[in-house]
């Protein structure tokens, strides 16, 4: 039976889902803009008001405009993306080598008992290893080249996707395999029609995280000792006292990590649209 509105009629069908029930109205992407930026916007004003005003010190926090001339001063310079394309060639390539390793153990794990047995215990001690503590280790035995950073960045990537993959395997509903073992399934149509579809948003999940980390794993990569990047742009700058380059670099840092977490939420849109969700 139709739901009804507060004067007993019934809602018209723009509003109510396919189960009959009152469907949310989800706000168009003008509206949900201009609500994120309420925020970031009203902090930027106070900001710019105190520094106008000298309530706070120039060296210690400068104002957006003094942060927004660096930056453009950068960017003319060329120093900026030549430091920029560095960064994100690490990261791409320690979130390559990272994630997709644990991509592939995460589904072995999964998908095999007898491998989880054997390789999650030591993979789980790996787990607990903070990124600070293993990077003396890393020094000492590949020095400050690229190999040392990427495989920083690698270590921190394979273990968000490693356990979301597993993770996403082992919550797919058992009767799913009973139903496969009526139609007579081959391994390979369980592992693609049945086992990926159900661990989909696992492993998104687990693309997000990686990718986030891939990003903490760089600062520290480049933090530890480097020429190049984005990293050394802002040890650079903090040496010399140059707070609004530190900046720069932090809202680099911010406004790629955002994007690349901007495109997996895209994907998740598009690849899980079959899944009845709350929007909320």
């Amino acid at each position: 039976m139709p739901k009804e509105t507060g004067n007993g009629l019934p809602l018209p069908e723009s509003q109510r889902d396919h189960s009959g029930g009152i469907r949310s109205k989800r706000p168009n992407k003008r509206t949900v803009l201009i609500r994120g930026s309420l925020l970031p916007v009203g902090i930027l004003t106070v900001w710019q008001i105190a520094g106008m005003l000298e309530l706070i010190s120039a060296n210690l926090l400068p104002t957006p405009v003094a942060i927004g001339r660096s930056f453009v001063d950068l960017i003319v310079s060329g120093e900026l993306f030549g430091h920029l394309g560095i960064s994100v060639y690490r990261a791409a390539l320690g979130f390559l080598l990272g994630g997709g390793l644990g991509l592939l153990f995460g589904f072995a794990v999964g998908l095999f008992r007898r491998f989880e047995e054997t390789v999650d215990p030591t993979v789980q001690m790996l787990r607990m290893i903070p990124h600070l503590a293993i990077t003396p280790l890393f020094i000492l035995w590949f020095g400050f080249g690229e190999f040392s950073k990427v495989l920083l960045i690698a270590k921190g990537a394979f273990f968000p996707l490693y356990v979301n993959t597993f993770l996403g395997i082992r919550n797919a509903d058992s009767k799913l395999f009973d139903v496969a073992r009526i139609l007579e399934f081959s391994r390979w149509k369980q592992i693609t029609r049945l086992v990926l579809p159900a661990s989909l948003p696992n492993i998104l999940l687990g693309l997000r995280l990686s990718l986030g980390v891939s990003w903490l794993g760089l600062v520290v990569a480049e933090l530890m000792g480097s020429s190049e990047g984005i990293g050394y742009l802002i040890m650079d700058a903090r040496q010399f006292s140059q707070t609004s380059i530190v900046f720069v670099g932090i809202i680099i840092f911010a406004i790629v990590g955002k994007a690349t977490d901007s495109f997996v939420r895209y994907l998740e849109r598009r690849l899980l649209r079959w899944r009845d969700s709350f929007n909320g």
